[in-house]
């Protein structure tokens, strides 16, 4: 049974003035169409919803049952037009993330998002560049925010100098392979760090392989070897080797989407993190 909504608005309106007269005036209707309605709604419901005699019109007990149903479902009707017409963007976003924004930037981006775009959700990944730049590939994700390999493509947001970081007072004796802490393969930061070291003639050794970034920092808390971050996010309480170690350059953290990033809820998603400040600290979390 489909319940034309019109049909509910006049029956309430007749129930509410008592009379078919007074509710047509106020719907700006002919008292025969009002009349009409409610006719076709009895006959929607088998049920006599009004007595009717010369001096009143009043409510039968199914009549008066029928009220509470029409006024919740016109108000649900009314909420559901009132969320659709609202301006904000809506919808889904498969975000991936790279691991190193998890401890710094991704909680601070993710409450800006959320208070500037409260109905778009989010699917969140966090991986490895590489792996996220894969699963792009392959449809999995929608938008990625990542480090750029040198054959990814996408949009460049920010770019940042790579330092390498250990335990506070660490010693490497430069007589032996320097000691590794870092991602499995594909990672860019660990392509960068082997390619940095061969290189400049240096020996090295894989220490510790751990695929989170919370993993890496308990290895290389612990004195395990160091590791290669971006600069602005070197995981609290390590410290730059007091060993000299060969500069390993820059890296970008690009934007790519399968989709144009102009597209819906992908394009706010994109335009916010383009216009993040990246280069500032980033906000304390409460």
């Amino acid at each position: 049974m489909v319940i034309d909504p019109v049909l509910l608005r006049t029956f309430l309106a007749v129930a509410d003035s008592g009379g078919f007269s007074e509710a047509a005036r106020r719907l700006g209707l002919g008292q025969s169409t009002v009349s009409q309605h409610v006719r076709r709604l009895e006959s929607l419901l088998g049920r006599e919803l009004f007595v009717r005699d010369t001096h009143r019109v009043a409510l039968t007990g199914d009549g008066e049952v029928m009220t509470g149903f029409a006024r919740d479902l016109l108000e649900r009707q009314d909420r559901a037009i009132r969320y659709f017409a609202r301006p904000e963007p809506r919808g889904r976003v498969r975000l991936g993330v790279c691991e190193d924004l998890v401890l710094s930037r991704l909680p601070e981006l993710l409450r800006r998002f959320r208070r500037g775009h409260p109905l778009i959700d989010l699917e969140l990944t966090v991986e490895l560049s590489g792996v996220l730049h894969e699963r792009l590939a392959e449809g999995k994700l929608d938008l990625i925010f990542a480090k750029r390999g040198p054959d990814e493509g996408g949009l460049p947001v920010w770019t940042d100098t790579l330092s390498w970081a250990g335990a506070p007072g660490l010693c490497l004796d430069p007589a032996e392979p320097v000691p590794l802490v870092v991602y499995p393969e594909p990672s860019i930061t660990r392509a960068r760090a082997l390619e940095t070291l061969r290189r400049n003639g240096f020996r090295w050794r894989v220490a510790c392989t751990c695929t989170h970034l919370n993993g890496l920092r308990a290895a290389l808390l612990a004195g395990l070897g160091v590791g290669l971050f971006a600069t602005s996010m070197v995981p609290p309480g390590l410290a730059a080797p007091p060993t000299h170690l060969p500069d390993p350059g820059e890296v970008v953290f690009g934007l790519a989407g399968r989709r144009p990033l102009t597209h819906g809820p992908i394009a706010a998603l994109s335009d916010l993190i383009r216009s993040h400040p990246w280069a500032a600290r980033p906000e304390p979390v409460h």
